[in-house]
């Protein structure tokens, strides 16, 4: 017997149900389907024979969206492997989805079915599930399945495909919007600031021009020569500034009060600020359809193409239209008009406003809007489909419209369309692989200076945990020379010689000797015990060995002068002679001394 179980998806996990030895055809009795609603008599037909609940709620969603579209998940996987019979021929596996249960029957091999007595039973499920699976409430099910909603719409609106167009959309709707506000507000000024200087109006015809030239004049009687150069960068042409000057001497106009001036200024600023918002806005809208449809920019401009996914609602649905409606996009009332009243019917619609149509003669008119069409299609699929975004095929397409345009003029037979997307193919190809080498390198680039960056964070780390060691040995070693210069004053203080300081004096003298001779010497004469003579030497002017000699047997002398608490240039003549004897003296010894040696 053929074992039924149905699959129920829930926001916090799998359920497995299995219904119990009831015929299908008595499930589907007006009784049998009022008793889903009773919960004792629904345990009757249905028990629970696995749950699987889900981990998290990014786990929930990902789940949510493998189910929508048709994929079995690993989870749901495991659960239909682990607890529905080894033998799959006699599993019959009830799903609400038919993509899910079709996935599952290719992946798993078990049979699937929808609809009838399954949907009953599901609806059943639904409704008693909080009492199926043991401590799970009303309110926590709830909560659950409003989370994720929440977060599978969310993901939704994020992944839109549409969301870039939006922004095109908007832009192109504010920078017509824009377009009416500043003709309507140009118009207010030139009719308020006539009142004053008539002739300014037949002299400038550009709206924001007028508007900074009334801001900068103001008063036309305060107006001189001294402002002749800046009325010449306003208008960028020296005649018109000139006729302005002379307009100005010459005037018609009423006298103006302060107070109308400062008014008429202040709105003049405020056309002119949205007159260069609306250039800043018209640059934004460029480089919007230059990263969302550069095919279509590069064939009919950025404003049209801008206007035609407008009036489309995104690029997806232009893409989706064949090329008879975009070509009477935005001409519906003519369209509809002419159907009522059996009419012609419009030629163009929005494309009107291309260079093409404008140049080609009346007779061509028609064909030439049709052959744009048929482009401008081609040209919002190839953007909406392509995955990198090349504005070669939009180049191609156009110098196609433009030799069909010199066909219609002069005859000229145009290339086939083979051939010019063959060129179109291998220009595409070049133009991905040159856009994924600087991919490439700016990927390396960013690796670069992120490896840079993490050694210089590492070696500044390492540098502050080696430095501790360093300062606590340097704050160890400073009392220790502190305790080794101690034993050595104290005996100088007293008077006395210290065997141990004797023998490192010469250490010391070894040091700053520069001949071996000279050194080896003073050891032999330290070890005799004649340092106590060498402490009254103080030498001034004898040959560079003797000096050096001499410094270095000072140092003892200087130290107990400064433990005395006496100078060291208190010394009188009278040591300074004996000092120059016993130095020749010890001179004599020590030359006795290396040539016993």
């Amino acid at each position: 017997m053929v074992l039924l179980h149905v699959l129920f998806e829930h926001a916090v996990g799998y359920a497995l149900l299995a219904l119990k030895e009831v015929e299908e055809i008595s499930l589907l009795l007006p009784q049998v389907e009022e008793c889903v609603l009773n919960l004792g008599k629904f345990h009757n037909i249905v028990r629970l024979v696995a749950f699987c609940p889900f981990a998290s709620s990014q786990v929930a969603l990902e789940n949510a969206n493998a189910v929508s579209e048709g994929v079995v998940h690993e989870d749901l996987r495991l659960l239909l492997e682990t607890h529905l019979p080894s033998k799959k021929k006699k599993v019959l596996l009830g799903v609400g989805d038919p993509k899910i249960g079709a996935a599952i029957q290719e992946e798993l091999g078990y049979n699937c079915q929808t609809g009838g007595v399954i949907a009953e039973i599901l609806r059943g499920v639904r409704l008693h599930f909080h009492n199926l699976v043991k401590g799970l409430t009303d309110l926590s099910a709830c909560k659950a399945q409003l989370g994720l909603g929440h977060s599978y719409s969310r993901a939704k609106v994020k992944f839109n495909v549409n969301r870039v167009d939006n922004m095109i959309i908007q832009s192109i709707s504010l920078l017509d919007q824009l377009d009416k506000d500043i003709n309507t507000f140009s118009m207010r000024v030139r009719e308020w600031y006539g009142y004053h200087f008539p002739e300014l109006v037949k002299i400038i015809n550009d709206n924001a021009t007028y508007c900074r030239l009334a801001q900068f004049i103001g008063n036309r009687r305060e107006l001189n020569e001294d402002k002749l150069e800046k009325l010449e960068e306003l208008t960028m042409d020296g005649a018109k500034a000139k006729a302005i000057l002379d307009a100005s001497r010459s005037s018609m106009g009423m006298d103006i009060s302060a107070i109308d001036l400062i008014n008429i200024e202040s709105f003049s600023s405020r056309v002119v600020s949205l007159s260069e918002y609306r250039q800043s806005l018209h640059t934004y809208l460029r480089s919007k359809m230059s990263q969302v449809a550069p095919s279509l920019s590069a064939l009919i401009g950025e404003a049209v193409g801008a206007r035609l996914i407008a009036h489309a609602g995104s690029l997806t649905n232009l893409a989706k239209y064949p090329a008879s409606t975009v070509q009477i996009l935005g001409a519906e009332k003519a369209l509809f008009r002419a159907l009522k009243t059996r009419g012609n019917t419009p030629k163009y619609g929005l494309i009107f406003h291309s260079t093409f149509i404008g140049r080609a003669a009346a007779k061509n008119k028609g064909r030439i809007s049709r052959y744009l069409a048929n482009k401008c299609s081609i040209a919002s699929r190839i953007d909406c489909f392509s995955e990198v975004p090349t504005s070669v095929f939009g180049e191609k397409l156009r110098e196609q419209v433009e030799e069909r345009l010199s066909f219609y003029e002069t005859g000229e037979i145009p290339r086939k369309n083979l051939d010019v997307m063959k060129e179109a193919m291998v220009q595409a190809e070049e133009a991905a692989a040159e856009m994924a080498r600087k991919l490439e390198k700016q990927e390396k680039k960013r690796l670069k200076k992120e490896k840079k960056r993490l050694a210089a964070l590492a070696l500044a780390s390492s540098e502050n945990s080696s430095s501790t060691p360093e300062e606590c040995e340097e704050i160890s070693e400073r009392p220790k020379k502190k305790k080794k210069q101690k034993p050595q004053e104290t005996p100088q203080e007293n008077g006395m010689e210290d065997p141990s300081v004797s023998v490192s004096k010469p250490k010391k003298k070894k040091s700053f000797s520069k001949e071996e001779l000279v050194s080896s010497d003073l050891e032999e004469t330290a070890g005799s015990g004649s340092l106590p003579k060498r402490k009254k030497s103080f030498p001034k002017e004898e040959p560079v060995s003797d000096a050096e000699e001499a410094a270095n047997r000072s140092i003892p002398k200087k130290k107990r002068k400064f433990s005395s608490k006496e100078e060291p240039l208190s010394s009188g003549p009278e040591e300074a002679v004996g000092s120059k004897s016993s130095s020749s003296k010890k001179k004599k010894k020590l030359q006795k001394f290396s040539q016993e040696d």
